[in-house]
C-alpha cells in the first residue's frame, strides 16, 4: 500500500542523498582524492554515534560537490528516488554555508537545485519547492550574511530553515535573520526538539515564527506545548530511521510517532538524510508500520498530513488529496 499512495515529502536534505556510488563518481570528475578506498568502504564508515559524528561525516562528503552540473545531478538522483517512492511534492533543504565556506559560488548551488527540480517537474510531474537552511553551529552575522547573498534568487527559494548542532545554538540565536527573512516574504521553518528538549520548539515557533517544526519527538515533555501544537496544528516533520540511527530514540520500537498521531499533532514521515541513514521516504514509511504495529488507516492520515503541512497553493493541495483517496479508495477495495 505505501508505495501506491502519492506523498509528500518536506524534510529531506539535499546534501543528505549523495550516495557513495554517486560520492565516487563524482570525485573522480574534480578530481578529488576521498579517504575511503570503495563505495563499501564509505558505508561501513556510516556508523554514528550521535548527532556531532554524523555531521562530521556529513559535511566531509559534501566537498566533492563542486560545480552547478554536481548540484543537478546530486537533484535529479533524488527525483528519481522520488519517482520510485511516488512522491509527488518535495520540499528539500539546501545548505549553501557548507559550499560557500569552501569557496563554492552560491549560484553554482542554486543553479544546479533549482535546474534539477525543474526538470523534474517537466518531466517527471513531481513539483518541488527549496528551501534555505542556515548552519546553527556558525554565528547569527554569517547567517545574515548568507541571507543577503541569496537575494537575487528568492524567486527559487519559498523559505529559511534552521538546521546543524541543536545543543547550545538555541533559536533565539537567529531572532533577526529569520525577521529580516519573513521581510523578504520567505517562509520560516526550523530543527528543534530533535537532540534538545521541548524549550527549543517554543523558541523556534515564538523568536523565529517557525510555521512548521522539523523533528519536534521531544515536545511530548510538555503537555502544554503539544496542546499548542495540535490547537495551531504547526506541523512536525518526522524522520523515524534517523532518529534511531542517532540514537535520538533506542529503538524504533520505542518511538513516539504513534503516541503523537493519536493526540491529533500534525505529524509527517519523511527521510532527513536518506544516504547516510539507509532509508528514503518509503523505507521509513513500512520501518515505522512495522515497528509501532501502525494501521493502514494510520499510514494513510500521515501521507495525507504530509499534503496538509506542506507549502502548496490550495488547488494544488486539493488535487493531490483526491489523488490520494482514491489511491487509498483503490487499494481498500475488497
Amino acid at each position: 500500500m505505501i508505495n501506491a499512495l502519492p506523498k509528500a515529502e518536506l524534510h529531506l536534505h539535499i546534501e543528505g542523498t549523495l550516495e557513495p556510488e554517486l560520492m565516487f563518481e563524482l570525485a573522480a570528475r574534480n578530481n578529488i582524492e576521498l579517504p575511503h578506498s570503495s563505495v563499501e568502504e564509505v558505508r561501513q564508515a556510516y556508523e554514528f554515534s550521535d548527532l556531532q559524528s554524523f555531521l562530521d561525516i556529513y559535511y566531509a562528503g559534501a566537498g566533492v560537490l563542486q560545480t552547478s552540473q554536481d548540484f543537478y545531478d546530486l537533484t535529479w538522483a533524488y527525483l528519481l528516488r522520488c519517482q520510485r517512492d511516488n512522491v509527488v511534492h518535495t520540499e528539500i533543504f539546501f545548505d549553501p554555508q557548507t559550499h560557500t565556506d569552501r569557496g563554492i559560488s552560491f549560484e553554482a548551488v542554486i543553479t544546479g537545485i533549482h535546474s534539477a527540480l525543474r526538470d523534474g517537474e517537466q518531466k517527471l510531474g513531481i513539483t518541488s519547492e527549496i528551501i534555505l537552511c542556515f548552519l546553527r553551529h556558525l554565528s547569527a552575522e554569517a547567517a545574515m550574511d548568507t541571507l543577503e547573498l541569496s537575494r537575487p534568487w528568492h524567486q527559487w527559494i519559498i523559505g529559511v530553515g534552521l538546521d546543524s548542532s541543536e545543543m547550545g545554538h538555541p533559536p533565539e540565536k537567529f531572532k533577526a535573520v529569520f525577521d529580516k527573512a519573513r521581510e523578504h516574504g520567505l517562509k520560516t521553518v526550523a530543527h528543534a526538539g530533535e537532540e534538545a528538549p521541548a524549550d527549543y520548539i517554543w523558541g523556534a515557533i515564538n523568536s523565529l515564527g517557525a510555521e512548521r517544526i522539523d523533528h519536534g519527538v521531544r515536545c511530548e515533555e510538555d503537555s502544554h506545548l503539544v496542546g499548542y501544537l495540535v490547537e495551531n496544528q504547526i506541523p512536525l516533520t518526522v524522520c523515524p530511521l534517523s532518529n534511531e540511527k542517532l540514537k535520538v530514540v533506542k529503538r524504533l520500537e520505542d518511538h513516539n510517532l504513534k503516541s503523537m498521531l493519536n493526540k491529533g499533532l500534525l505529524v509527517t514521515v519523511n527521510s532527513d538524510d536518506p544516504a547516510y541513514f539507509g532509508g528514503y521516504v518509503n523505507d521509513n514509511y513500512r520501518a515505522i508500520k512495522a515497528a509501532l504495529s501502525l494501521t493502514d488507516d494510520d499510514i494513510y492520515q500521515l501521507v495525507k498530513n504530509s499534503f496538509h503541512a506542506s507549502f502548496i497553493t490550495d488547488e494544488l493541495r486539493a488535487g493531490y488529496l483526491q489523488q490520494l483517496e482514491s489511491a487509498f479508495m483503490e487499494f481498500r477495495k475488497p
